[in-house]
């Protein structure tokens, strides 16, 4: 009798595991950490990284950086004083934006720090933020896509001066936020959505990325990229994203955007990887202009560019053949946006 039962419990165990498998979404795994949307592509296994290699031929690149890449900094502040009751969109580097919009201003991916990685080690930025951290305005919404160390920067958050931000960021991360101080933090899945007040709403949506801070920590956090949607507008802040089939599926869904924000730079890592200009998890400027038609946006602002070397284009490449390739992906060049570090630039003029 007491076998029957044991065999009886072990069933139904078993059966409740089954079908807590088959309800969870794809990209969530077994043991609890994820993958990208089904049909992605995924990274040869056979290819080992060599940092020998890289800092070989990182020293090859010309670190010259063009005057006119940076605004100068009296230019940002004053207008920021100047636009301070309009909406704006301004590019303090790599993929840290001020995003304001109405009441709400929002922050995306803030990385204040001179190296992206832990302690002193990582690349260092060759251009310096547009603003110090203490020059920033008030901050209402930060928006955090991902774990890397140049998008999640630790230092940054913890002395991040407007903790009464509101948090959104993906599964796993709130952690890094609730033991610094802040206390509104909004983990999300893929498909969440938040209002944040009537005219405005936050989507959290796939993107074709990894996550990774640590050597035992790998895919253990969710990644993903932002809808922002305001007065009828769509702005969609992306993770750094590889090409994939979800994207189409994403305009269809959440299309036309208005304006598509992505990563255009880091994507050469030739010859450590068997094809120059090709990166399975970072988007070259086709590829990016590839995701926002796919989107069916009207516009595409580059970004991940022109701050840290992380890869081994030259450091001027990405925002040329972003403008260059522009028009064979239907785009005008003029949609084709490239920000200088520091540019401010009104919501209304974008979107003309």
């Amino acid at each position: 009798m007491l076998k029957c039962l044991g065999i009886f419990v072990v069933l139904v165990l078993l059966n409740s595991t089954i079908k807590a498998m088959e309800n969870k979404p794809y990209h969530h795994l077994s043991d609890g950490t994820f993958r990208n949307p089904e049909g992605s592509p995924k990274r040869d296994e056979n290819i080992k990284w060599s940092y020998k290699v890289f800092l070989k031929e990182k020293k090859k690149l010309d670190m010259t950086v063009p005057k006119e890449h940076v605004v100068d900094k009296r230019k940002v502040i004053s207008d920021l004083e100047k636009f301070k009751n309009d909406d704006y969109i301004l590019w303090i580097g790599h993929a840290s934006f001020i995003i304001k919009l109405g009441n709400s201003t929002i922050i995306t991916d803030p990385v204040f720090s001179k190296n992206a990685g832990p302690l002193i080690f990582g690349p260092k930025r060759f251009t310096e933020p547009a603003l110090n951290l203490n020059e920033i305005p008030n901050i209402d919404l930060f928006l955090l896509t991902h774990n890397h160390y140049d998008h999640l920067d630790i230092r940054t958050v913890k002395r991040f001066p407007f903790k009464k931000a509101k948090v959104i960021l993906p599964l796993k991360l709130g952690k890094y936020f609730s033991r610094n101080g802040y206390r509104d933090v909004n983990e999300m899945d893929w498909y969440d959505s938040l209002m944040i007040n009537e005219e405005l709403k936050i989507t959290f949506l796939p993107a074709v990325h990894w996550s990774k801070r640590s050597l035992t920590d790998t895919n253990k956090t969710l990644w993903g990229n932002f809808l922002i949607e305001y007065k009828q507008k769509k702005i969609l802040f992306a993770c750094d994203t590889g090409i994939g089939n979800i994207y189409k599926d994403l305009g269809d869904k959440y299309g036309p955007i208005d304006l598509t924000i992505i990563n255009i730079g880091a994507y050469n890592f030739y010859p450590i990887m068997p094809y120059k200009d090709k990166s399975v998890y970072h988007t070259n400027p086709e590829e990016a202009l590839s995701i926002a038609k796919d989107l069916k946006s009207k516009k595409v602002l580059g970004m991940h560019w022109g701050t840290f070397v992380l890869s081994l284009e030259p450091i001027m490449e990405p925002p040329a053949r972003f403008k260059e390739n522009a028009e064979k992906y239907g785009f005008n060049k003029k949609d084709a946006i490239v920000f200088k570090i520091g540019q401010l630039s009104l919501i209304n003029k974008i979107f003309e």
